[in-house]
């Protein structure tokens, strides 16, 4: 072990010590750890006119009465806006992206310009495309965060805060994410196979799924597929003011940094696995489950292995089901209920529906497997993540690929919600307070210790 090995292993040892705090603390000091309250419900922190998600009423007691999911953008129930796409069998990721960002709904002519200046700006830089291409790295995430740092450089008015400036911005990236996830993507692909780069530029008249899925491969690509992405993508648009990424968004929009900043730390938060990368989890899951339950049908077979799941005997060994419960639905999460939908529309396309009723028998037992081991404290149900990887693997997407599709999606509600947090009166810099419970030392000159 050389001198910087055994420093850094010295140092990393007396990590362990000096990060211990006593859980009780957190209790007798009232301390609400993770921002959440005794009830596991989100300490409220602020006020939006965006997005609101919806899991439970209040008893006369103040304990929580489960209900029905439901998510409302601008006022709209997200199912309203959704079976009305679904109707009219059209594409509304575009027209969703509009009322988030203004605050209602587009009429026919609106909807059209917006959609025209949404493909006006899809295409990147040369200089962009140049550094994807070299960029060393695996993951897109990390990549389509270094990208979005990048496009600083090209504005060139990156730190005015107007609201025409804010909505320009906006505009700009949820227009070039796409474009940008999928050159990474096939700049990675190209790396891999060692073969010809071939990159597809965005094309007039396609939508932001149906260009996505082009210029990821080519014109194979039902009109089933592109409907299906544009849903996920209107699920995944927002989600309101307290997830974890649109939060961190807020809290650096407050400082007065620029847009291009804020949004990398929105992807720096959105690629964990207990955030946007669940979806990743779910899967891995499901795989083990599908090659460990030998009879699919076996309901008796599939509870004895998500038993061993939570007794952490199995898959990753951490005692968790994965897609499994919500911080704030409890009956229902309305996102996975309309992507179930899709889904069945979309197996039965691809002769897929034996795995999908696989996937809906272990939804049902999940549940009542995990009230059966840890009772039932929570009302529980399957999330938008349950569901959400495989029905990119049945559109043909590769897994790189899921979390920053999210990405694709919700930076339509992080710009939303950061015009918001710039533009309300008498904005303030978010700055919560730790107590420290460290006690106070003197200090020793170094030569005396």
């Amino acid at each position: 072990m050389d001198k910087k090995e055994y420093l850094i292993y010295k140092l990393s040892d007396e990590m362990k010590n000096c990060t211990k705090i006593d859980a009780a603390l957190f209790k007798k000091l009232d301390v609400k750890r993770g921002l959440r309250n005794e009830d596991g419900t989100g300490v409220l922190v602020g006020l939006t006119n965006i997005g609101n998600v919806v899991g439970y009423d209040r008893k006369p007691d103040g304990s929580l009465l489960p209900i029905e999911g439901k998510l409302f953008f601008r006022g709209y129930e997200i199912q309203d806006l959704v079976h009305a796409f679904m109707e009219e069998d059209r594409l509304g990721f575009e027209e969703i992206a509009f009322l988030l960002l203004s605050g209602r709904l587009p009429d026919r002519e609106e909807l059209a310009s917006f959609q025209d200046v949404i493909i006006d700006n899809m295409p990147l830089e040369q200089k962009t495309i140049l550094n994807i291409i070299e960029l060393e790295g695996n993951d897109i995430m990390n990549i389509l965060a270094r990208c979005v740092l990048e496009f600083y450089t090209f504005d060139e008015d990156p730190d005015n805060e107007s609201r025409e400036n804010l909505m320009r911005q906006s505009i700009e990236l949820i227009s070039k994410l796409p474009t940008t996830i999928a050159y990474a993507y096939n700049m990675l692909r190209r790396k891999e196979l060692k073969r010809t780069l071939h990159i597809r530029d965005p094309k007039p008249g396609l939508s932001i799924a149906e260009n996505f899925l082009f210029m990821l491969k080519g014109y194979d690509y039902s009109h089933l597929e592109a409907l299906t992405l544009d849903t996920l993508m209107i699920l995944h648009s927002e989600h309101g003011g307290g997830n974890n990424s649109t939060f961190t968004v807020r809290v650096t929009s407050s400082t007065g940094t620029d847009t291009y900043s804020s949004i990398a730390a929105g992807i720096g938060s959105l690629k964990g696995p207990k955030h946007g990368g669940a979806n990743l989890k779910v899967c891995d899951m499901l795989t083990y489950l599908k090659s460990a339950v030998k009879d699919w049908t076996d309901e008796a077979e599939i509870e004895r292995n998500l038993r061993d799941l939570l007794a952490k005997k199995a898959f990753d060994k951490s005692g968790l089901i994965y897609g499994i419960g919500h911080a704030v639905y409890t009956k229902s999460d309305p996102r996975c209920l309309l992507l179930k939908k899709m889904a069945v529309r979309l197996a039965t396309e691809k002769e897929r529906m034996e795995e999908y009723e696989f996937m809906e028998r272990v939804e049902r037992i999940a549940i009542d497997t995990v009230y059966a081991v840890k009772g039932r404290q929570k009302t529980l149900c399957a999330n938008v993540d349950f569901y959400s990887g495989f029905v990119y693997d049945l559109i043909g997407i590769p897994r790189e690929i899921y979390t920053p599709l999210f990405a694709m999606a919700r930076i339509v509600g992080w710009c939303a919600h950061r015009n918001e947090e710039l533009n309300f009166e008498g904005r303030r810099i978010i700055r919560p307070a730790y107590r420290c419970v460290t006690d106070e030392r003197r200090y020793v000159a170094i030569q005396k210790r």
